[in-house]
Protein backbone atom coordinates (compact mmCIF):
# COMPACT_ATOMS: atom_id res chain seq x y z
CA UNK A 1 0.00 0.00 0.00
CA UNK A 2 1.29 3.50 -0.48
CA UNK A 3 3.11 5.43 1.74
CA UNK A 4 4.46 1.99 3.24
CA UNK A 5 8.03 1.86 3.84
CA UNK A 6 9.61 -1.86 2.74
CA UNK A 7 13.42 -1.87 3.47
CA UNK A 8 14.19 -5.27 2.89
CA UNK A 9 13.97 -7.69 -0.44
CA UNK A 10 11.85 -10.30 1.95
CA UNK A 11 9.31 -7.05 3.03
CA UNK A 12 8.98 -5.95 -0.33
CA UNK A 13 7.98 -9.36 -1.81
CA UNK A 14 5.35 -10.65 0.67
CA UNK A 15 4.01 -6.61 0.54
CA UNK A 16 3.27 -7.46 -2.70
CA UNK A 17 2.02 -10.90 -2.68
CA UNK A 18 -0.45 -9.53 -0.46
CA UNK A 19 -1.53 -7.02 -2.82
CA UNK A 20 -1.63 -8.95 -5.80
CA UNK A 21 -4.05 -11.91 -3.82
CA UNK A 22 -6.08 -8.93 -3.18
CA UNK A 23 -6.03 -6.69 -6.72
CA UNK A 24 -5.03 -9.90 -9.51
CA UNK A 25 -7.98 -11.21 -11.72
CA UNK A 26 -8.08 -12.83 -14.59
CA UNK A 27 -11.53 -11.55 -15.50
CA UNK A 28 -10.16 -7.75 -15.65
CA UNK A 29 -9.96 -5.95 -18.59
CA UNK A 30 -6.24 -4.70 -19.07
CA UNK A 31 -7.63 -0.92 -18.55
CA UNK A 32 -9.21 -2.37 -15.66
CA UNK A 33 -6.37 -3.93 -14.46
CA UNK A 34 -3.73 -0.64 -14.73
CA UNK A 35 -5.88 1.05 -13.57
CA UNK A 36 -5.79 -0.34 -9.94
CA UNK A 37 -2.00 -1.19 -10.38
CA UNK A 38 -1.22 2.28 -11.75
CA UNK A 39 -2.34 4.22 -8.34
CA UNK A 40 -0.68 1.08 -6.02
CA UNK A 41 3.19 2.41 -6.79
CA UNK A 42 3.88 -1.10 -8.30
CA UNK A 43 3.58 0.13 -11.84
CA UNK A 44 6.84 1.97 -11.13
CA UNK A 45 8.08 1.33 -7.53
CA UNK A 46 11.52 3.11 -8.97
CA UNK A 47 9.54 6.72 -9.18
CA UNK A 48 9.57 8.72 -6.08
CA UNK A 49 6.15 8.58 -4.06
CA UNK A 50 5.09 11.97 -5.23
CA UNK A 51 5.63 10.36 -8.62
CA UNK A 52 3.32 7.49 -8.40
CA UNK A 53 6.34 5.05 -7.28
CA UNK A 54 7.38 3.36 -4.11
CA UNK A 55 11.31 5.45 -3.75
CA UNK A 56 12.65 1.55 -4.48
CA UNK A 57 16.26 1.04 -5.39
CA UNK A 58 16.19 -0.94 -8.48
CA UNK A 59 16.89 -4.08 -6.45
CA UNK A 60 13.66 -3.89 -4.96
CA UNK A 61 12.20 -2.40 -8.03
CA UNK A 62 13.17 -5.50 -10.09
CA UNK A 63 11.52 -7.46 -6.63
CA UNK A 64 8.18 -6.23 -7.34
CA UNK A 65 8.58 -7.50 -11.43
CA UNK A 66 9.83 -10.86 -10.53
CA UNK A 67 7.20 -11.22 -8.04
CA UNK A 68 4.72 -10.52 -11.31
CA UNK A 69 6.54 -12.51 -13.76
CA UNK A 70 6.29 -15.59 -10.99
CA UNK A 71 2.76 -15.03 -10.03
CA UNK A 72 2.14 -14.58 -14.24
CA UNK A 73 0.42 -11.67 -13.56
CA UNK A 74 0.12 -9.06 -16.27
CA UNK A 75 2.56 -6.21 -15.68
CA UNK A 76 2.53 -2.45 -15.92
CA UNK A 77 2.37 -0.92 -19.24
CA UNK A 78 5.53 -1.41 -21.67
CA UNK A 79 7.06 1.55 -23.97
CA UNK A 80 9.23 4.54 -23.93
CA UNK A 81 5.91 6.06 -21.64
CA UNK A 82 7.44 4.45 -19.06
CA UNK A 83 11.10 3.52 -19.57
CA UNK A 84 12.20 7.35 -20.07
CA UNK A 85 9.61 10.09 -20.21
CA UNK A 86 8.41 9.12 -16.46
CA UNK A 87 11.35 8.95 -14.61
CA UNK A 88 12.47 11.81 -16.57
CA UNK A 89 9.55 14.08 -15.46
CA UNK A 90 9.76 12.61 -11.57
CA UNK A 91 13.32 13.95 -11.40
CA UNK A 92 13.10 17.28 -13.51
CA UNK A 93 9.18 17.99 -13.79
CA UNK A 94 7.15 20.12 -11.11
CA UNK A 95 4.28 18.58 -9.50
CA UNK A 96 1.84 19.75 -11.85
CA UNK A 97 3.28 18.02 -14.98
CA UNK A 98 4.19 15.09 -12.92
CA UNK A 99 0.10 14.51 -11.43
CA UNK A 100 -0.49 15.56 -15.44
CA UNK A 101 1.59 12.98 -17.47
CA UNK A 102 2.67 10.30 -14.89
CA UNK A 103 -0.92 8.25 -14.16
CA UNK A 104 -1.46 7.76 -17.83
CA UNK A 105 1.49 6.48 -18.80
CA UNK A 106 0.60 4.18 -15.96
CA UNK A 107 -2.30 3.29 -16.89
CA UNK A 108 -1.20 2.59 -20.24
CA UNK A 109 -3.70 5.43 -21.98
CA UNK A 110 -1.44 7.05 -23.76
CA UNK A 111 2.19 6.32 -25.77
CA UNK A 112 5.57 8.26 -25.59
CA UNK A 113 8.36 8.75 -28.48
CA UNK A 114 11.74 10.30 -28.27
CA UNK A 115 12.32 12.95 -30.42
CA UNK A 116 16.12 13.63 -29.92
CA UNK A 117 17.96 12.50 -32.52
CA UNK A 118 18.16 14.36 -36.15
CA UNK A 119 20.05 13.65 -39.64
CA UNK A 120 22.67 16.23 -38.53
CA UNK A 121 22.37 15.49 -34.80
CA UNK A 122 22.76 11.58 -33.76
CA UNK A 123 26.03 11.20 -31.90
CA UNK A 124 26.39 14.88 -31.42
CA UNK A 125 23.31 15.40 -30.20
CA UNK A 126 24.34 19.10 -28.77
CA UNK A 127 24.41 20.14 -32.09
CA UNK A 128 20.32 19.50 -32.61
CA UNK A 129 18.69 22.08 -35.28
CA UNK A 130 15.09 21.87 -34.44
CA UNK A 131 13.91 25.54 -33.32
CA UNK A 132 11.61 26.83 -30.74
CA UNK A 133 10.39 30.37 -31.19
CA UNK A 134 8.28 31.62 -28.08
CA UNK A 135 4.54 33.18 -28.90
CA UNK A 136 2.79 34.10 -26.34
CA UNK A 137 2.01 31.44 -23.93
CA UNK A 138 2.84 28.38 -27.09
CA UNK A 139 6.19 28.11 -28.64
CA UNK A 140 6.41 27.06 -32.28
CA UNK A 141 8.46 24.23 -33.32
CA UNK A 142 10.11 23.51 -36.77
CA UNK A 143 12.46 20.73 -37.39
CA UNK A 144 12.92 17.16 -38.41
CA UNK A 145 14.01 14.12 -35.96
CA UNK A 146 14.88 10.57 -37.23
CA UNK A 147 15.26 7.29 -35.58
CA UNK A 148 11.92 7.72 -33.39
CA UNK A 149 10.55 4.53 -31.89
CA UNK A 150 7.14 4.08 -31.86
CA UNK A 151 6.28 7.54 -33.04
CA UNK A 152 3.07 5.96 -35.35
CA UNK A 153 1.74 5.01 -32.13
CA UNK A 154 2.82 7.64 -29.67
CA UNK A 155 0.60 10.46 -28.43
CA UNK A 156 3.49 12.46 -26.34
CA UNK A 157 6.76 13.01 -27.62
CA UNK A 158 9.61 14.06 -25.49
CA UNK A 159 11.08 16.44 -27.57
CA UNK A 160 14.29 18.65 -27.06
CA UNK A 161 14.64 22.11 -29.38
CA UNK A 162 16.70 25.34 -29.57
CA UNK A 163 14.78 28.05 -27.74
CA UNK A 164 18.18 30.59 -28.01
CA UNK A 165 20.46 30.21 -30.41
CA UNK A 166 22.86 33.08 -29.36
CA UNK A 167 23.66 30.14 -26.21
CA UNK A 168 26.24 28.24 -26.67
CA UNK A 169 25.90 24.50 -28.12
CA UNK A 170 24.75 22.37 -24.79
CA UNK A 171 22.92 25.38 -23.63
CA UNK A 172 19.56 27.18 -25.23
CA UNK A 173 18.14 24.03 -25.62
CA UNK A 174 14.35 23.32 -23.72
CA UNK A 175 12.74 19.61 -23.06
CA UNK A 176 9.23 19.25 -24.06
CA UNK A 177 6.13 17.22 -23.90
CA UNK A 178 4.92 17.52 -27.39
CA UNK A 179 1.56 16.52 -28.94
CA UNK A 180 1.83 14.60 -31.59
CA UNK A 181 -1.59 14.21 -32.40
CA UNK A 182 -1.88 17.69 -34.08
CA UNK A 183 -1.77 19.67 -36.99
CA UNK A 184 2.57 20.00 -38.47
CA UNK A 185 3.38 17.00 -37.03
CA UNK A 186 4.26 14.05 -39.51
CA UNK A 187 5.45 10.75 -38.83
CA UNK A 188 6.99 8.36 -41.85
CA UNK A 189 7.73 5.04 -40.66
CA UNK A 190 10.71 3.51 -41.68
CA UNK A 191 10.99 -0.15 -42.69
CA UNK A 192 13.53 -2.26 -42.08
CA UNK A 193 15.84 -5.26 -43.84
CA UNK A 194 13.28 -7.22 -41.08
CA UNK A 195 10.46 -5.92 -42.66
CA UNK A 196 8.98 -3.91 -39.63
CA UNK A 197 9.15 -0.80 -38.94
CA UNK A 198 10.46 -0.24 -35.31
CA UNK A 199 11.83 3.51 -36.06
CA UNK A 200 10.05 6.21 -37.98
CA UNK A 201 11.35 9.37 -39.07
CA UNK A 202 8.97 12.31 -37.97
CA UNK A 203 8.73 16.33 -39.77
CA UNK A 204 7.55 18.71 -37.50
CA UNK A 205 6.59 22.42 -39.38
CA UNK A 206 5.03 24.82 -37.15
CA UNK A 207 3.28 22.38 -34.59
CA UNK A 208 2.93 24.08 -31.17
CA UNK A 209 3.70 23.22 -27.49
CA UNK A 210 2.47 25.29 -24.01
CA UNK A 211 4.85 27.09 -22.05
CA UNK A 212 3.98 24.90 -18.96
CA UNK A 213 4.99 21.89 -20.61
CA UNK A 214 9.08 22.30 -20.75
CA UNK A 215 10.17 20.49 -18.34
CA UNK A 216 12.64 21.26 -15.87
CA UNK A 217 12.92 24.88 -16.81
CA UNK A 218 13.79 27.16 -20.05
CA UNK A 219 17.29 26.59 -21.59
CA UNK A 220 17.69 23.78 -19.13
CA UNK A 221 17.04 20.64 -21.51
CA UNK A 222 20.34 19.72 -22.12
CA UNK A 223 20.60 18.48 -18.57
CA UNK A 224 16.75 17.16 -18.62
CA UNK A 225 17.73 15.20 -21.91
CA UNK A 226 20.95 13.76 -20.33
CA UNK A 227 18.80 12.18 -17.73
CA UNK A 228 16.28 10.55 -20.36
CA UNK A 229 19.65 9.12 -21.98
CA UNK A 230 20.80 7.64 -18.23
CA UNK A 231 17.29 6.42 -18.34
CA UNK A 232 17.71 4.78 -21.49
CA UNK A 233 20.91 3.21 -21.12
CA UNK A 234 20.38 1.91 -18.37
CA UNK A 235 17.33 -0.22 -19.10
CA UNK A 236 19.07 -0.90 -22.27
CA UNK A 237 21.73 -3.49 -20.47
CA UNK A 238 19.22 -4.38 -17.78
CA UNK A 239 18.11 -7.89 -17.28
CA UNK A 240 16.23 -9.50 -14.91
CA UNK A 241 12.59 -11.36 -14.82
CA UNK A 242 9.78 -9.44 -16.12
CA UNK A 243 6.06 -9.99 -16.62
CA UNK A 244 4.57 -10.15 -19.68
CA UNK A 245 2.26 -7.33 -20.74
CA UNK A 246 1.60 -4.87 -23.36
CA UNK A 247 2.72 -1.38 -24.94
CA UNK A 248 0.72 1.30 -23.59
CA UNK A 249 -0.91 3.66 -26.10
CA UNK A 250 -4.13 5.71 -26.76
CA UNK A 251 -3.64 5.63 -31.17
CA UNK A 252 -3.28 1.92 -30.49
CA UNK A 253 -5.21 0.83 -27.15
CA UNK A 254 -5.42 -2.92 -25.65
CA UNK A 255 -7.23 -0.98 -22.68
CA UNK A 256 -10.31 -3.64 -23.63
CA UNK A 257 -9.29 -6.45 -24.22
CA UNK A 258 -8.62 -9.24 -21.30
CA UNK A 259 -5.70 -9.45 -19.44
CA UNK A 260 -5.77 -13.17 -20.35
CA UNK A 261 -4.01 -12.53 -23.79
CA UNK A 262 -1.19 -10.89 -22.22
CA UNK A 263 -0.35 -12.26 -18.66
CA UNK A 264 2.34 -15.16 -20.17
CA UNK A 265 4.64 -15.09 -22.55
CA UNK A 266 3.46 -17.34 -25.81
CA UNK A 267 6.60 -18.96 -27.78
CA UNK A 268 6.93 -17.70 -31.08
CA UNK A 269 5.64 -14.12 -30.51
CA UNK A 270 6.97 -11.30 -33.25
CA UNK A 271 10.17 -9.25 -32.16
CA UNK A 272 14.11 -10.05 -31.59
CA UNK A 273 14.30 -12.36 -28.95
CA UNK A 274 15.64 -11.63 -25.59
CA UNK A 275 19.39 -11.84 -24.93
CA UNK A 276 20.01 -14.10 -22.26
CA UNK A 277 20.83 -17.92 -21.47
CA UNK A 278 17.36 -18.85 -22.96
CA UNK A 279 19.01 -17.81 -26.08
CA UNK A 280 22.22 -19.30 -26.03
CA UNK A 281 20.74 -22.79 -25.16
CA UNK A 282 18.29 -22.34 -28.25
CA UNK A 283 21.70 -22.04 -30.41
CA UNK A 284 22.82 -25.36 -28.29
CA UNK A 285 20.04 -27.27 -29.06
CA UNK A 286 19.79 -26.27 -33.07
CA UNK A 287 23.85 -27.01 -33.27
CA UNK A 288 22.76 -30.43 -31.48
CA UNK A 289 20.17 -31.09 -33.98
CA UNK A 290 22.63 -30.19 -36.64
CA UNK A 291 24.81 -32.40 -35.82
CA UNK A 292 28.02 -29.78 -35.43
CA UNK A 293 27.77 -29.67 -31.53
CA UNK A 294 31.24 -31.26 -31.61
CA UNK A 295 33.36 -29.31 -33.53
CA UNK A 296 35.88 -27.68 -31.36
CA UNK A 297 35.78 -24.00 -33.11
CA UNK A 298 32.18 -23.62 -32.53
CA UNK A 299 32.11 -25.09 -28.82
CA UNK A 300 34.99 -22.58 -28.01
CA UNK A 301 32.63 -19.73 -29.71
CA UNK A 302 29.57 -21.31 -27.30
CA UNK A 303 31.95 -20.94 -24.46
CA UNK A 304 33.15 -16.95 -25.31
CA UNK A 305 29.16 -15.93 -25.67
CA UNK A 306 28.42 -18.21 -22.29
CA UNK A 307 31.49 -16.06 -20.22
CA UNK A 308 30.11 -12.30 -21.76
CA UNK A 309 26.37 -13.67 -20.82
CA UNK A 310 27.64 -14.36 -17.55
CA UNK A 311 30.17 -10.96 -17.13
CA UNK A 312 27.07 -9.14 -18.20
CA UNK A 313 25.03 -10.74 -15.33
CA UNK A 314 27.83 -10.08 -12.80
CA UNK A 315 28.29 -6.41 -14.04
CA UNK A 316 24.39 -5.70 -13.58
CA UNK A 317 24.93 -7.17 -9.87
CA UNK A 318 27.78 -5.28 -9.33
CA UNK A 319 26.03 -2.20 -10.33
CA UNK A 320 23.41 -2.56 -8.16
CA UNK A 321 25.36 -1.91 -5.02
CA UNK A 322 25.67 1.52 -4.25
CA UNK A 323 29.27 1.12 -2.96
CA UNK A 324 30.92 -0.43 -6.18
CA UNK A 325 29.26 2.06 -8.92
CA UNK A 326 31.76 4.16 -10.90
CA UNK A 327 29.11 6.15 -12.58
CA UNK A 328 29.11 4.55 -15.83
CA UNK A 329 27.45 1.51 -15.16
CA UNK A 330 24.79 2.59 -17.92
CA UNK A 331 27.20 3.26 -20.58
CA UNK A 332 29.31 -0.35 -19.60
CA UNK A 333 25.73 -2.21 -19.84
CA UNK A 334 24.85 -0.69 -23.08
CA UNK A 335 28.08 -1.59 -25.01
CA UNK A 336 28.21 -4.72 -23.59
CA UNK A 337 24.44 -5.49 -24.95
CA UNK A 338 25.91 -4.55 -28.59
CA UNK A 339 28.39 -6.86 -28.30
CA UNK A 340 25.87 -9.40 -27.43
CA UNK A 341 23.82 -8.64 -29.92
CA UNK A 342 27.16 -9.15 -32.72
CA UNK A 343 28.54 -12.33 -30.98
CA UNK A 344 25.05 -13.66 -30.77
CA UNK A 345 24.75 -12.68 -34.44
CA UNK A 346 28.09 -14.20 -35.29
CA UNK A 347 27.66 -17.36 -33.79
CA UNK A 348 23.99 -18.50 -34.95
CA UNK A 349 25.70 -18.28 -37.96
CA UNK A 350 27.85 -20.43 -37.47
CA UNK A 351 25.29 -22.97 -36.24
CA UNK A 352 22.84 -22.55 -38.99
CA UNK A 353 25.30 -21.73 -41.68
CA UNK A 354 23.25 -20.45 -45.22
CA UNK A 355 19.54 -21.28 -43.81
CA UNK A 356 20.16 -17.92 -41.76
CA UNK A 357 19.34 -16.09 -45.40
CA UNK A 358 15.80 -18.12 -45.14
CA UNK A 359 12.85 -17.35 -42.93
CA UNK A 360 10.47 -19.48 -41.35
CA UNK A 361 9.98 -21.77 -38.02
CA UNK A 362 12.59 -21.81 -35.21
CA UNK A 363 13.26 -25.66 -35.97
CA UNK A 364 16.96 -25.46 -36.69
CA UNK A 365 16.43 -25.51 -40.55
CA UNK A 366 15.59 -21.95 -40.96
CA UNK A 367 16.93 -18.87 -39.44
CA UNK A 368 14.08 -17.99 -37.76
CA UNK A 369 15.23 -15.68 -34.04
CA UNK A 370 18.83 -16.05 -36.04
CA UNK A 371 17.51 -14.15 -39.26
CA UNK A 372 16.31 -11.43 -36.95
CA UNK A 373 19.51 -10.98 -35.14
CA UNK A 374 21.31 -10.85 -37.97
CA UNK A 375 18.92 -8.47 -39.17
CA UNK A 376 18.61 -6.08 -35.87
CA UNK A 377 22.07 -6.72 -34.63
CA UNK A 378 23.66 -3.53 -36.29
CA UNK A 379 20.70 -1.29 -34.37
CA UNK A 380 21.85 -1.06 -30.88
CA UNK A 381 25.48 -0.20 -31.90
CA UNK A 382 23.71 2.99 -32.88
CA UNK A 383 20.56 3.99 -31.07
CA UNK A 384 20.84 5.71 -27.64
CA UNK A 385 24.17 6.66 -28.44
CA UNK A 386 26.75 5.56 -30.70
CA UNK A 387 29.46 2.46 -29.10
CA UNK A 388 32.45 5.36 -29.72
CA UNK A 389 30.31 7.91 -27.63
CA UNK A 390 29.87 5.43 -24.81
CA UNK A 391 33.47 5.03 -24.71
CA UNK A 392 34.23 8.67 -24.66
CA UNK A 393 32.04 8.70 -21.96
CA UNK A 394 33.71 6.10 -20.32
CA UNK A 395 37.19 7.57 -21.20
CA UNK A 396 36.25 11.21 -20.04
CA UNK A 397 33.54 10.90 -16.79
CA UNK A 398 34.98 7.95 -15.37
CA UNK A 399 38.86 7.28 -16.35
CA UNK A 400 39.41 11.14 -16.58
CA UNK A 401 40.88 11.40 -19.83
CA UNK A 402 41.05 14.41 -21.54
CA UNK A 403 38.25 15.46 -23.70
CA UNK A 404 38.81 15.60 -27.33
CA UNK A 405 39.15 19.18 -28.71
CA UNK A 406 36.79 21.09 -29.88
CA UNK A 407 35.14 24.53 -30.89
CA UNK A 408 35.08 27.16 -27.49
CA UNK A 409 32.14 25.69 -25.47
CA UNK A 410 31.22 29.88 -25.15
CA UNK A 411 30.86 30.24 -28.75
CA UNK A 412 27.09 30.81 -30.16
CA UNK A 413 25.45 28.47 -31.75
CA UNK A 414 24.63 30.17 -34.46
CA UNK A 415 28.07 31.17 -35.37
CA UNK A 416 29.31 27.22 -35.45
CA UNK A 417 30.47 26.31 -38.63
CA UNK A 418 27.25 24.08 -40.22
CA UNK A 419 27.90 21.04 -42.15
Amino acid sequence: MPGMSATTVEEVRAEVEAWLDENWDENLTVGEWWDRLGPSGFAHPALPENAYGKGYGQALANTVMAVMAERQVMGPPTGLGRMLAAPTIAAHGSQEQIDQFIPPILDGSVGWCQLFSEPGAGSDLAGLGCKAEKDGDEWIITGQKVWTSGGQIADWGMLIARTDPDAPKPKGIAWFALEMDQPGVTVRPLTEMTGRALFNEVFIDEARVLDENIVGGLNNGWAVANSTLMFERASLGSAGKSPASATGSGKMSVRGRPVTEFNTRRSGEGGVPGLGPGLWQYLVDIATKRGNNTDPVLRQELVKLWSLIEINRLSIMRAKDPNQRTGGEGNIAKLTMSELFRRFREVGNAVIGADTMLTGADDGSSSGAVGEITMFSPGPAIYGGTDQIQRNIIGERVLGLPKEPGVDKSTPFRDLPKN
